[in-house]
C-alpha cells in the first residue's frame, strides 16, 4: 500500500506555525494602546481611529503558488490572487477595502514580469473598489535565484463600530452557507505540488480527466474575491453573525476561529460537489481525507453564517452571483470546535 502523503512531508509543519504564532503573538500584545481592538489571531487588525470609524487591517502572501508562476511564464494572476485573498480577510471582519500596498522581492530585476505582477494587482484593486497606493520592490540576488520571486501584500479598510464581525453573535440554531471557491485558492500548494508534480510526475500541460483544462491553468486559477457576496447580504438586510474566509487550516482553523466557546459548528461534508482537482490531489498523493479536510478549503472558499430564519433569504441573494450557493452546516452546543460530519 502506497504511503499517506501529508502537508508536513511537503515542508509544511502546523504545529510548529501554531507555536511560532503564539510567541508572536505575546510579542505583540506589548506593543498594544487603548485604540487596538481584540487580539492576535483573527483575520485582520483593528485599530479605532475616532468614535465611529476603526481601519482594519490584514497583511499576506500568495505562498508556494509562485512556483507555479515560474514554471509556467504566467505572472500576472498571482497578483490577483494576493489582492482577492487579502480583500477577503478583511470584510470577514465587516470592513469595506480602502487601500493596498505591495512587496516584491526577486533575484534578479525583470521589468516584464514586474510589470506582469503589479498589472494583476491592479486589475484586482479596481474590480475590488480598492486603492494600488504603493509597493516597494528589492532586487535581492543572494536570497533569490533567477527567475524567483515571493511577494505580500497589506491592505486597509475601514468599518463602523456597528459593523464589525467577530463571531460573538453566533449561536445555536444558526446555519452555515457556504460559497464555492474557485480552486486551491492560495492555501496547500506545497503538498498539492509534491503529490502532483514532483512525486506524480505530472506536468503542468497534462490534461487529467474532470478538470476541464490542463493542470497549470487549474492550479493557477485566480482565488475569488467574496465582496461581492458581502455586498449582495448587506442589500438584503441579512442578519449575519459570522463570516469566515477558507483559507490555510481549511475549516478547522478559520471557521474555529470565529465561534464562541460555548458552540461548535457542524459541517456535512455531502453538502457540496468537491471539485476533481481536489479528488485528483488525494488519490494520487493517496492523502486521508482528514488531513485534506485540515490543508484544503474543498471547493468552498466562503462561509456566512446567519439565522436559520433567515437561511432562505440569504441563499437567494447569493444565488444571483453563486448559483451553488447552499446550506453546508449548522451551529449546535458545544465547545468551540468543528466538527466535520457527512
Amino acid at each position: 500500500m502506497a504511503r499517506t502523503a501529508t502537508y508536513k512531508d511537503a515542508g509544511v509543519d502546523l504545529d510548529a506555525a501554531k507555536a511560532a504564532k503564539k510567541r508572536i503573538s505575546d510579542l505583540a500584545k506589548l506593543t498594544f494602546s487603548p485604540k487596538v481592538l481584540g487580539g492576535i489571531g483573527s483575520y485582520g487588525g483593528l485599530f479605532q481611529v475616532s468614535k465611529d470609524k476603526i481601519l482594519v487591517s490584514s497583511t499576506d502572501g500568495v505562498g508556494t503558488k509562485v512556483k507555479l508562476a515560474f514554471l509556467s511564464g504566467k505572472h500576472g494572476t498571482v497578483g490577483q490572487d494576493l489582492v482577492n485573498h487579502c480583500v477577503n480577510d478583511i470584510i470577514v471582519m465587516g470592513a469595506k477595502p480602502l487601500f493596498f500596498l505591495d512587496y516584491i522581492g526577486l533575484g534578479k530585476m525583470e521589468p516584464d514580469v514586474v510589470e506582469s505582477i503589479v498589472k494583476g494587482f491592479a486589475a484586482a484593486c479596481r474590480e475590488n473598489n480598492c486603492a494600488l497606493i504603493g509597493g516597494e520592490t528589492a532586487e535581492l540576488p543572494g536570497l533569490y535565484k533567477p527567475g524567483e520571486y515571493d511577494l505580500a501584500g497589506f491592505i486597509v479598510g475601514e468599518a463602523r463600530p456597528s459593523s464589525v464581525l467577530d463571531g460573538s453573535k453566533i449561536r445555536p440554531g444558526d446555519v452555515l452557507i457556504g460559497l464555492p471557491s474557485s480552486g486551491l485558492h492560495t492555501n496547500g500548494y506545497s503538498l498539492a505540488i509534491k503529490v502532483l508534480l514532483d512525486d506524480g510526475k505530472l506536468s503542468l500541460s497534462d490534461r487529467p480527466a474532470g478538470l476541464g483544462s490542463n493542470l497549470g491553468d487549474a492550479l493557477l486559477r485566480v482565488h475569488t474575491s467574496y465582496l461581492t457576496a458581502t455586498k449582495l447580504l448587506n442589500k438584503g438586510k441579512i442578519v449575519l453573525h459570522g463570516l469566515a474566509h477558507i483559507t490555510g487550516g481549511s475549516f478547522f482553523k478559520n471557521v474555529g476561529r470565529i465561534l464562541p466557546k460555548d458552540v461548535s459548528a457542524v459541517i456535512h461534508k455531502g453538502a457540496w460537489k468537491v471539485p476533481s482537482l481536489f479528488k485528483l490531489i488525494q488519490r494520487t498523493g493517496n492523502i486521508s481525507e482528514q488531513e485534506m479536510y485540515h490543508v484544503f478549503n474543498m471547493g468552498i472558499g466562503f462561509i456566512a453564517i446567519v439565522p436559520a430564519t433567515d437561511a432562505e433569504k440569504s441563499i437567494h441573494r447569493l444565488k444571483e452571483t453563486y448559483p451553488s450557493a447552499s446550506i453546508i452546516g449548522e451551529v449546535q452546543k458545544g465547545n468551540g470546535q468543528v466538527i466535520l460530519g457527512d
